[in-house]
């Protein structure tokens, strides 16, 4: 029944296969440039090689490899368009997709972890999978109760096959580099790796879920399925449709981009602020745009009416998936990360350049240049800066560009910061969604967000807004915190 572990010689050897293909595409280059071929030329024609095996192997394998894959995916805007373009397609197959477990497998999972009477639980239960990701599938079905359910269940073995693929991956970390320029793979593996047993773990996932449920219950943008069972490596979700965010990238109106971009932000900031919890997966594969409850019977991006026969836009909602990786913040996010936004739009160099200092992002052994600091700041917090900012693969293409470059001053003082290890997920989930938020090209009105939920970013004494729900026009009104 372990159909992972049976086939980990297979996996090894799939995973190890790459380095050797890289070396093999190196020479193939050296042998281009000794041909005739510009350096740049054949180094973007290995870069487009590189990646279409790396990804191609990822999205056959279940376990790390396919996480990994997942978690790539999202900063593919960060890629050259040239290079990102051929393989897109199979990014977003890697965020939505993997290959299903035999019928046969997932009824003795369900017996074993349910009990043999596991059809009693349900009216109905579908045998194919909806949706399959790195340690699990989910499969459809009809509670016994009336209510539509998915039933999502971890593959035989996950846990070994993800912890071999991790430390496989991460012997070859440094080679993967180059495809997402200004960023380190191989802490992103070992901060995967160190997870492992939590993301295995149903039980901590349904608390995680069932915290955010009951806590967006009437809220009228965020929609979190509620947990209708939970056993050892099965849980019970109630069913979300919706249009998967992939499919909004891929083919969304605008309306549809900035409406989920806006709620993807108001999500990311306001979920710790209102739970303790951090969404820590935040790839598009977990997250659906859904209508609004009344007005709208299909997912289909239609107007409602009004009364004068114009049409009125929908007022989408997102539906949110996926909680087993959450990062735990009791007192929300950490004040540091909002004072120190806000003094760098204040441009208080030296202010910034205290607080990094003292949570650690710059070591004792290390002296800086604060107003080198800020400069170093501005253009990545450009977002904050406006009202309203339209996120762009071209946007975060310059900032990889950047940071990437070993001539550029943004690269030399980036070597000296340092990323505590209590920052480390909260980092990565933020780059995470602005990956997202670049694919989708959304205008997002980010400042306001921050204004609502990030601690420090309105200075004390002045008039914090936050989010007061109203039913009647399904957004939040912003009211100054003295009157909330």
């Amino acid at each position: 029944m372990s159909d992972l572990p049976r086939k980990a010689v297979t996996r090894t050897a799939k995973l190890a296969a790459l380095p050797l293909g890289f070396a093999g595409r190196a020479t193939w280059g050296l042998g281009k440039r000794i041909g005739g071929r510009s350096a740049e030329l054949v180094a973007r024609e290995v870069q487009q090689r590189t990646a279409d095996q790396l990804f191609k192997t990822l999205g056959e394998l279940k376990g790390g490899a396919m996480k990994l894959g997942q978690a790539l995916s999202v900063f593919e805007s960060a890629l050259p368009e040239e290079v990102a373009g051929p393989y897109r397609a199979a990014l977003t197959k890697l965020q939505e997709a993997a290959p299903p477990l035999p019928a046969a497998t997932v009824h003795a999972v369900l017996a074993e972890r349910i009990g043999e009477e596991w059809r009693e639980y349900f009216l109905e239960f579908e045998d194919r999978p909806s949706a399959a990701a790195s340690i699990g599938q989910v499969h459809r079905g009809v509670w016994h109760d009336g209510r539509e359910v998915a039933v999502k269940m971890q593959y035989p073995g996950a846990g070994e096959a993800l912890l071999s693929d991790l430390t496989q991956l991460s012997r070859f970390a440094r080679l993967l580099g180059p495809l997402v320029p200004g960023m380190d793979i191989k802490p992103l593996i070992k901060e995967m790796r160190d997870r492992v047993s939590e993301e295995l773990d149903y039980e901590l996932e349904a608390q995680a879920q069932q915290v955010h449920a009951e806590e967006f219950a009437d809220d009228p943008d965020v929609v979190i399925p509620g947990v209708v069972h939970q056993s050892d490596q099965v849980l019970v979700t109630e069913w979300m449709d919706g249009i998967p965010l992939a499919d909004v990238i891929a083919a969304g109106t605008a309306e549809q981009r900035d409406r989920a971009g806006q709620l993807l932000a108001r999500f990311l900031f306001s979920g710790p602020a209102r739970t303790g919890l951090l969404h820590a997966d935040p790839h598009p594969g977990n997250f659906r745009l859904l209508p609004p409850e009344e007005g709208v019977a299909e997912a289909d991006g239609a107007d409602v009416v009004d009364e004068a026969g114009g049409p009125e836009p929908v007022a989408w909602r997102l539906g949110v998936l996926d909680f087993g990786t959450v990062d735990r913040l009791p007192g929300g996010l950490p004040g540091t990360i909002g004072d120190s936004l806000r003094m760098t739009l204040e441009g208080d160099a030296a202010g910034v350049y205290g607080r990094l200092r003292d949570e650690g992002f710059v070591k004792e052994s290390i002296d800086l240049e604060p107003d080198e600091v800020l400069d170093y700041l501005l253009p990545i917090i450009e977002p904050a800066l406006v009202e309203e900012f339209t996120f762009s693969r071209g946007w975060l293409r310059d900032q990889a560009a950047r940071i990437a470059d070993p001539r550029s001053p943004a690269h030399q003082l980036g070597r000296q910061l340092n990323l505590p290890p209590s920052y480390l997920l909260i980092h990565r989930v933020t780059l995470s969604t602005i990956g997202v938020l670049c694919q989708l090209g959304a205008a997002v009105r980010l400042r306001d967000e921050l204004e609502a939920w990030l601690p420090g970013f309105v200075a004390e004494g002045e008039e914090a807004e936050v989010p007061e729900f109203t039913a009647e026009s399904g957004e939040p009104e912003l009211v100054a915190e003295d009157d909330a």
